[in-house]
């Protein structure tokens, strides 16, 4: 009995809209050793149901070993992993309501583009395969092409039957590993907006995984940023960007000026710190400490760059004399390098309003910022790494070449 009423309620969500909303994902615990290093570690991590989430980070940082954790593709050394409140730490990949989609897409060449997509709904037996897959193809706008082949597509199509298909199967969860790496700048672009909109149509849960920070700003309602097996900060996209906790996040998401010195004054609406010699005010609601040597900092386009030396103004930090050492044209907006004495270079992004740079390498420049602009780090400037430098390889090397030995002698 209870086996047929598995299958019921399986055929009853099969049949259902493409608006089921997905399931919450819960990490509890998390940690993923291999031999010689440790990729993940104590990993608490809570995604609601339904959202679109973006696991950020440098290659290296666990983030693709976490989603494979998720996927079932690896097994965790110790913690849970629950989907939807039940716990699948053991449940076989297959088992799980999980869909991949990778970068390499993964169609089957000699299939057409609807052959892909029912694929999965004709090897769990569901009613009209045929059917469902033209809707998932509707949905991504690619059902006039349902009998071509996948090698008669472009890339962004192919990614979109990728999606198609792993959608139609209607998983609680689904896990984008870099889905966007192998396309174009333009049509990247134009995906990232085409999946922020399927997720809002569907109500799925999405998972993406990237290094790419403009990717995960654009599509992300919360941004997770990982390093070292660990997430750093977690929120929404402008939250991350405007107020960094570290300066991992400050310089992964984006650029960030960052000065350590010693707080000289602190009241209740700012946070004075010296920066040899230099006085630097930030709001103290967006200081997250007050007091002792601290970090603070501002991106590269809240910084104005002048001519001459500015008055002195209420609410504004003013650095200076610099000497410009590099300019460099990007498009939107000029990169300016600035030298200042004892604060070393401070970089600055000018909107390219008029036609050429608004000075030349070796100009002399004050820069100045709005206090609003500015924001104090949580870390500890005399922090050690979390982990010691990764020569971890070392022993993997090691444990190879006796194992080999090993079995030469034998």
């Amino acid at each position: 009995m209870a086996a047929s009423a598995s299958a019921s309620a399986a055929g009853s969500s099969s049949a259902s809209s493409f608006a089921d909303a997905g399931a919450d994902l819960q990490l509890v615990g998390i940690s993923k050793r291999f031999p010689g290093f440790t990729a993940i570690q104590d990993l608490d991590l809570t995604i609601p149901a339904g959202s679109f989430f973006a696991l950020l980070g440098p290659s290296g940082c666990g983030k693709t070993t976490t989603l494979r954790l998720v996927a079932g593709l690896e097994e965790p050394t110790s913690g849970q992993i629950l989907i939807g409140g039940k716990d699948v730490t053991a449940t076989k990949p297959f088992q799980r309501p999980v869909n991949t989609v990778f970068q390499s897409y993964a169609l089957f060449p000699h299939m057409t583009v609807l052959e892909n997509v029912a694929f999965g709904l004709r090897r769990r037996r569901i009613a009209d395969p045929v059917g469902k897959a033209h809707e998932a193809l509707r949905l991504v706008e690619l059902d006039h092409l349902a009998a071509r082949r996948p090698t008669q597509l472009s890339g962004g199509q192919q990614q979109r039957v990728a999606l198609a298909r792993a959608v139609v199967n209607r998983p609680a969860l689904l896990l984008l590993d870099e889905p966007l790496g192998a396309l174009d700048l333009k049509l990247r672009r134009q995906m990232q907006l085409e999946l922020k909109k399927i997720q809002m149509e569907v109500g799925l849960t999405f998972v993406h995984v990237t290094h790419d920070q403009e990717e995960a700003m654009t599509m992300a309602d919360t941004v997770a940023v990982m390093n070292k097996g660990q997430i750093e900060q977690m929120g929404a996209p402008e939250e991350l960007y405007e107020l960094p906790r570290t300066a991992f996040v400050a310089n992964f998401l984006g650029q960030s000026n960052l000065f350590t010195g010693e707080v000289v004054e602190s009241t209740a609406t700012t946070v004075a710190v010296d920066i040899a010699g230099n006085r630097i005010v930030v709001p103290t609601a967006r200081a997250a400490r007050h007091r002792g040597t601290v970090t603070v900092g501002v991106r590269p386009e809240k910084v104005i760059l002048q001519t001459s030396q500015p008055e002195i103004v209420a609410g504004q930090n003013v650095i200076g004399a610099g000497r410009v050492t590099d300019v460099s044209f990007s498009g939107v907006s000029t990169q300016y390098i600035v030298e200042v004495p004892r604060l070393g270079p401070v970089v600055v992004f000018a909107q390219n309003m008029v036609f050429g740079p608004v000075v030349d390498v070796g100009a002399e420049v004050w820069l100045s910022w709005s206090f609003d602009h500015g924001f104090g780090l949580a870390d500890d400037p005399s922090d050690a790494p979390r982990f010691a430098a990764d020569t971890d390889t070392v022993a993997i090397a090691t444990q190879r070449r006796t194992a080999l030995a090993a079995e030469l002698e034998g």
